[in-house]
């Protein structure tokens, strides 16, 4: 018989991308998922993963392996379902800036946390109104971005921000730099305008975003000039000494929970890995 949480480790490192992380949303330690791995390969009689200090890459029996994986994880938790359980429910209220490129790697590590059966609600805002949803008891767990420091919540990373822009965007001569934002509620709005005043850089709003994805696109159709973080910046690299803009400050993002159930718990920590691992 093949060992199911060895199977669901095996997914969690793909999903996370490391060891650690997966030790992390499953509430273990490195040794036990890697031995756990060691394990499954030997039950199977091949090699899945290819794994070094800094990079860990899927075999070729590792990729065919995978959807068997996810499968056999969905009937697992399918047997255990008999239809007359209510749903667990799971509510994640997130700024945009804070979880960035990480919402679908906290989505799927999330989904192999929680049952089956589990509705999984995602709510994407303001930090301001995403602390508010969570305060209301809306949300069972909030990510932030926080600038200026504060004790509440469990701090997942620091993210740097920097200046955003299509990579042969140049600025026009001798007129005010054109912001690229989520318009005036935004909180890394407000530091980068903060940032250029005390420079004595003069801007203007030039686009404003309902998303960082659409600000993202904003920047490739070379609007202006966005401040993002590394999170969510998707690979834009920061010009800002280039353009001569003022080097912006990094933020800390941050973790807000509760758990009201051991499947909340574990959706918790497998968010808390997601967001913390690398920003790509």
């Amino acid at each position: 018989m093949i060992d199911l949480e060895s199977v669901r480790l095996f997914v969690l490192t793909v999903e996370l991308g490391s060891l650690t992380k997966a030790a992390e949303a499953a509430g273990t330690v490195q040794p036990v998922v890697s031995q756990k791995l060691k394990l499954l390969e030997k039950r199977l009689g091949r090699r899945l993963v290819d794994r070094t200090p800094r990079h860990l890459r899927l075999t070729e029996d590792g990729q065919a392996f995978l959807p068997k994986a996810r499968e056999l994880l969905a009937k697992h938790e399918e047997a255990l379902t008999f239809g007359n359980e209510a749903p667990l429910h799971f509510m994640l209220a997130a700024s945009d800036h804070a979880i960035g490129s990480r919402l679908s790697p906290a989505i799927r590590a999330m989904r192999l946390a929680l049952p089956v059966n589990a509705v999984i609600e995602v709510s994407l805002g303001f930090s301001r109104n995403v602390k508010e949803a969570f305060a209301s008891g809306q949300a069972d767990a909030a990510i932030i971005r926080r600038n200026g420091g504060g004790l509440d919540g469990e701090v997942l990373r620091t993210d740097r921000l920097g200046w955003r822009t299509a990579p042969n965007w140049r600025p026009p001569s001798n007129s005010a730099i054109p912001l690229v934002s989520l318009g005036s509620a935004c909180g890394v709005r407000e530091v980068a305008i903060a940032e250029l005043r005390r420079a004595g850089v003069e801007w203007r709003d030039a686009f404003t975003a309902g998303s960082c994805a659409a600000l993202h696109d904003g920047t490739l159709a070379e609007a202006g000039v966005a401040p993002m973080g590394d999170i969510s910046a998707r690979g834009l690299p920061d010009r800002g000494a280039e353009l001569g803009l003022p080097p912006l400050p990094p933020s800390e993002i941050v973790l807000l929970s509760r758990a009201r159930s051991p499947a909340h718990a574990a959706a918790i920590r497998a968010l808390a890995a997601a967001v913390s691992g690398a920003a790509g």
